[in-house]
């Protein structure tokens, strides 16, 4: 079947024929039935070369070996009884041991839940009910998360928040007197931020910055939540904050923690952690802070993450990421030079972003850098899908353990030919 012909099924069955916003596409998405290292092929048996990744969870390649072999043996075993078992124990252990401000680990089902978990606690150890979040940053898609998610704009980012859901959100520029002066509020207990800076590092944080607003929040007395959802086993194996030495007291994790499944985990400091303990008790709750969730720490993620971490943990699959990311930001760069379009391929670790209309993103806002104009990106990703290159979302790239130089040359290639028709057409210069 075609990918027109699911399509037309999946409008008549999903809102939008989709199951996520992102994955929408006009005239339709493509339908991918297979995927191996870096790369997948779709319903009409198109091969692509993945800068996806699974939206950035696939760090060590799709269908890694030990992660087939750790799924089918735990299948075996059992899929789902919803009940504790050792293999919840070593996982958080091993998440224990790699992330700095990790004394006790949580499971939930998502990222978005990790989110959500994460600024209830907050809101829990601190006694106050506001968070701060900082302009543009991504925390997922629940009510607390989406005011101030679209760079530049306090109006939530969706229909269905309620006024009193937002007035207890407050938002601040990426800048350390800006979220000092925001904390003069005393009613703001909780912090969050997206370690990497907006979007997966698109409008960049630099480390002198971050610890600037780590220290703004620490002075304050506020509970600060690191969003390392992309960051975490990516920047390095304990993520940025091991990476750079920035520990804040709670940290959001998903996509590469969970060997790439569904699932989602908040670990901090123990005695934060513990107000979700059942033996705890305050103001005649117990737990204090309520956690529930059928599929946490489910048996057959935590199989693929107990396989992962070892390969995760040595720091060598993040190496080849980077040096793969750094080969596709260096080659974009020399072709954005060669076409004498006005642009910039940048980006930290294993991520490639593409900035057009200026030559670098420094000095730009978060709204300037994301304000790419709908029919280049359209016509980007429109170009590169049909030269057999994918990209993870709006002008960016992530890379994996997997990739290699033969598959970034022959995508730079299909950049190349892009931005050749792109410049032909009048839509870039």
């Amino acid at each position: 079947m075609s990918n027109s012909e699911l399509s037309s099924r999946a409008r008549a069955a999903l809102p939008g024929g989709v199951s996520h916003e992102l994955r929408y596409r006009a005239p339709h998405p493509i339908y991918i039935e297979r995927a191996a290292g870096a790369e997948k092929w779709d319903a009409e048996g198109r091969r692509y070369i993945d800068f996806k990744m699974g939206s950035a969870s696939q760090m060590l390649g799709h269908g890694h070996p030990a992660m087939v072999e750790a799924l089918q043996r735990q299948a075996n075993r059992a899929i789902f009884s919803a009940d504790c078992h050792a293999a919840e124990i070593e996982w958080a252990e091993w998440v224990n041991r790699l992330f700095p401000c990790a004394e006790r680990t949580r499971f939930t089902a998502s990222g978005s839940e990790a989110t959500m978990l994460a600024m209830r606690l907050g809101r829990a150890w601190s006694g106050r009910d506001k968070v701060l979040r900082v302009d543009g940053h991504y925390h997922g898609w629940h009510d607390h998360a989406l005011k101030g998610a679209r760079a530049g704009s306090l109006q939530a980012a969706s229909l269905g928040v309620p006024d009193a859901v937002t007035g207890l959100v407050e938002v601040c520029a990426a800048d350390p007197g800006a979220m000092q002066a925001a904390l003069q509020d005393s009613s703001i207990g909780t912090v969050v931020i997206e370690a990497s800076g907006a979007n997966y590092g698109s409008v960049p944080l630099s480390a002198d910055t971050l610890r600037a607003l780590h220290d703004a929040a620490r002075t304050a007395g506020a509970v600060l939540i690191f969003d390392e959802i992309i960051t975490g086993l990516r920047w390095s194996p304990g993520g940025r904050q091991a990476r750079d030495g920035i520990v804040p007291d709670l940290t959001t994790l998903a996509k590469v923690v969970t060997g790439g499944l569904p699932g989602g985990a908040v670990c901090g400091r123990a005695e934060i952690m513990e107000l979700m303990n059942n033996a705890a008790a305050r103001d005649r709750l117990s737990p204090p802070v309520s956690h529930k969730g059928t599929f946490n720490g489910s048996p057959l993620v935590a199989a693929a993450a107990c396989a992962a971490m070892p390969l995760l943990a040595t720091g060598e699959a993040q190496a080849q990421a980077d040096a793969m990311a750094g080969r596709l930001r260096r080659g974009l760069n020399a072709r954005l030079a060669r076409h004498g379009i006005t642009g910039c391929a940048y980006g930290e670790s294993s991520t490639c972003h593409l900035l057009f209309g200026a030559a670098d993103p420094e000095g730009l806002s978060p709204a300037e850098i994301r304000s790419v104009p709908p029919a280049l990106v359209a016509g980007l990703r429109g170009g590169l899908l049909a030269r057999g290159v994918d990209l993870m979302s709006h002008t960016s790239c992530v890379t994996s353990a997997a990739h290699t130089p033969e598959l970034i040359d022959e995508a730079l290639d299909a950049f190349d030919a892009v931005f050749a028709a792109l410049v032909q057409d009048g839509v870039l210069q």
